[in-house]
Parts: structure tokens; sequence; C-alpha cells
């Protein structure tokens, strides 16, 4: 049985998109992957299939989905097939029309609630215009997952659909490869922000908070529509030393930079349902490399901390009293100790090993309808 996965993004930091390609090849699926080619895309190594990344005209704002989508739809007309994977709002129309027309199966991956986004939120009429693509699409389709609890509540109240959840986790990592560089200058701590660099991610907070923090820097592995900004307010309070700008990483290297961290943050504001109900890849992460977690009071992640009591949780806006966390948590041996415990079973638990089942699952299902 062959499966078409379809992405907006370049695929290249995609998480998600690679742990379920390398399940379903596992699972003895023939898989390829649509996505999209940026200007300075990098080139894909780590898929264990076929990848095709389109290059396009428009880069942003309506025009670009609009383009994406008119091509998506026209190769998902003469792609060899047989159910076809959307993942997020962006891809749903042209692949909703492609397998009305072929008579296949498709499956929906909401990797967020797309319309809650901070980018969504206060422009309503864009906003509209995605409510009424989910609203005509999503109660008809039978096979649909997201990445939280929560959303799928979400989608449940407003439209009676029943999401499978299937988490962001991590592989678990038993043994860990020494990284052959340092992050860290001397003896200094590493504050670690990875995944994308976008609005409301609690990072220009971050970044004022160092100004009050000895010995760490804080280092910000990722790229994203504020990263410009970011850099221009670290110069402008003379930061640029105790911050270091990595950009892009590999998925395939990403794992050797969350080892060096001392503490990984996930600060997401309250900006819209998405973050309020957001389980990020780099929480997961974290874990996995036995690292303590700073996450933002929202329901989710603080779920997750307080379970295994793994880190802290934290509701400000005031970069004094975000150093002052910082700090605490980087010198309080018996909290680290305690959380590094803690992180061990964490870590057993929630592994991507033992959350794979759900998927496949579900793909067997999506599959033998099809049959």
């Amino acid at each position: 049985m062959k499966i078409c996965i379809s992405v907006t993004n370049d695929v290249f930091t995609d998480q998600r998109v690679n742990r379920t390609v390398c399940s379903l090849v596992s699972a003895g699926y023939t898989v390829s992957v649509i996505g999209r080619k940026k200007s300075s895309g990098m080139e894909i190594t780590m898929f264990p299939c076929k990848v095709k990344r389109l290059k396009l005209i428009f880069n942003r704002g309506p025009l670009f989905y609009a383009e994406f989508n008119i091509r998506l739809f026209f190769l998902l007309l003469f792609i060899r097939a047989d159910v076809f994977l959307a993942c997020d709002l962006d891809t749903l129309a042209a692949n909703y029309l492609a397998v009305r027309i072929r008579r296949k199966t498709l499956v929906y991956d909401s990797h967020e609630y797309f319309t809650e986004v901070p980018e969504l939120v206060g422009r309503s009429l864009i906003r509209n215009i995605w409510e009424t693509i989910e609203k005509r699409i999503l109660p008809h389709i039978r096979y649909s997952y997201t990445v939280s609890q929560s959303i799928a509540d979400a989608y449940l109240m407003k439209y009676g659909i029943r999401m499978e959840v299937i988490r962001n986790y991590a592989y678990r990592r038993k043994s860990f490869i020494q990284p052959g560089f340092s992050l860290k200058r001397g003896k200094e701590n590493i504050i670690l922000y990875q995944g994308s660099v976008n609005v409301g991610r609690g990072l220009d907070l971050a970044i004022s908070a160092m100004k009050f923090v000895e010995n760490a820097r804080l280092v910000i592995a990722g790229d994203g529509d504020i990263l410009q900004d970011l850099i221009r307010q670290a110069r402008r309070e003379s930061l640029l030393g105790k911050i270091l700008f990595c950009g892009r990483i590999p998925i395939q290297n990403l794992f050797l930079f969350t080892l060096q961290a001392d503490i990984g943050i996930s600060l997401e504001e309250d900006m819209g349902l998405n973050y309020r109900y957001a389980l990020p890849n780099k929480l997961f992460d974290y874990i996995q490399a036995g690292v303590p977690v700073l996450v933002s009071d929202l329901p989710e992640m603080a779920s997750v901390v307080q379970k295994y009591d793994i880190g802290r949780i934290i509701k400000t806006t005031d970069p004094r009293e975000l150093a002052s966390c910082f700090s605490a948590m980087l010198n309080n041996k018996d909290d680290r100790n305690r959380w590094k415990e803690n992180l061990l079973t964490a870590a057993e638990e929630l592994c991507w090993e033992k959350e794979e089942s759900k998927l496949l699952e579900l793909f067997r299902k999506a599959v033998n309808s099809e049959q």
C-alpha cells in the first residue's frame, strides 16, 4: 500500500512528519512526501522515502496558500497512492478534492489548532476563510488525529468529530552520542530554546531576562518569522554576547544541541487556543535528553511537568522574574537532582515507541477501508 503525505513546510525540520514516515515505512508501507522548497532550503537526508518539495513563486500570505494548494491538487490527481495524509488545514482542501475525484482514502493530521494560531487571532476575515474550509471538509473525514487531548476535545465540541490523539513524543534515547562540539564557553550554563522562531513563543522575554542571569547563555536553535527581530533586540539590549542564534538545525543533528542544555524552555504565550493547548516536540526532546524544563502555565504542558515533577511552570511577563526562575533552576542542586531522577521515568513512559502503535492502528483501518 502506498501513502502520500502533504505538508506546507520544507520538511527539513518537521519531526512529526519524520516520525510518521519512519513508522509507516517500518510497518511495510511505501511512503512519499510532498512539501515546500524554500530558497535557502537544505537537502533532505534523513527521510527513508521519496520527498518532493515544490519551489513556489509566492512564499507567504494568501497567494502562497493558493499557489501551493493548486499545484498540490494537480500533483495528487496523478501520484500513485492509495491513502493520502493531509498535514494541517493548509493542505486539506487540495487533498480533499483530489481524494473525492479519485475515490481514495483521506487521513488528516492536525499538527495544531490551525484557526487559533496567533497569526490569525484578530484577523477575522482570513480566519473566517480558514474556518469555512475547515467546517466544510473536516466533518466528512473519517480518519483524523491531533497532538493533544485538549485540541481533540475542541474539535469534538465544534464539529462532533472524534479525533485520535497521537502526541509529539520523541524517540527513546537510552544511550547518548556525545557531541563533537560544545555550546558552552568554560563552565557557563546553557538555556535552550529549540523550534520555530515565531511570534508568541516568549523569546523576546527570554532575551531580556538574560540581562539579569549570571554565567549563562541563551541558545536559540531554530528559524522563523521573527528571527531577525530577535537579533536586533539582542543587539539593541547589548546582549549578543549572551545569546547564540543557531538557525535551523537538521533533525538528525538537533539532539546534539539538546543534550548540552541545562534548562530547556517552552514559554508560549496564551495567544489563542493553539498555544494554550500545545504539546510541542521540544518538550519531549528535552525529556529524552534528561534536561529539566521550564514551561508556561498552559494546561497541556503544565500537566506533564506537574505529573512527573521535571522542572518548573511560570506565568510572568517580567524579565526579572523570569531571570530569577532561570537562576534558581540552574543553582538549586537538590531540585536538579530530583528533576534528573524523575526525567528518567518520564523518558521511559513518554516515548514514540509507545505512541506509534496508535498511528499504525489508525492507518491499518484507513488502508483496510481502501481495499
